[in-house]
């Protein structure tokens, strides 16, 4: 797994916050986007959709299902990151 910078943290909440329409202190690493922030589905497609751009890179949709707060998107593009490295 590759680790992410804090500048790559910092992006990532900035576009989670954007996309869900909240502030950077409404949002931990472990605040669960549905449960927590009133997220659904399409939202979630549109946060993935984002990362994409931001990261210029592919996420698989099946990736979803961790992608349930920061700590989960870390870890899938530390994993997408380190795929793409290897």
């Amino acid at each position: 797994m590759a680790a992410l910078t804090d500048e790559m943290r910092a992006k990532v909440r900035d576009i989670v916050c954007d996309v869900l329409e909240l502030e950077p202190g409404e949002l931990t690493e472990t605040s669960l986007f549905v449960e927590d922030h009133d997220a659904d589905s399409m939202l979630a497609i549109e946060i993935l959709a984002s990362l994409e751009i931001g990261f210029d890179l592919t996420i698989a949709q099946s990736e979803l299902e961790r992608m349930v707060n920061l700590a989960g998107i870390h870890d899938v593009l530390a994993d997408v990151l380190a795929e793409s490295a290897a």
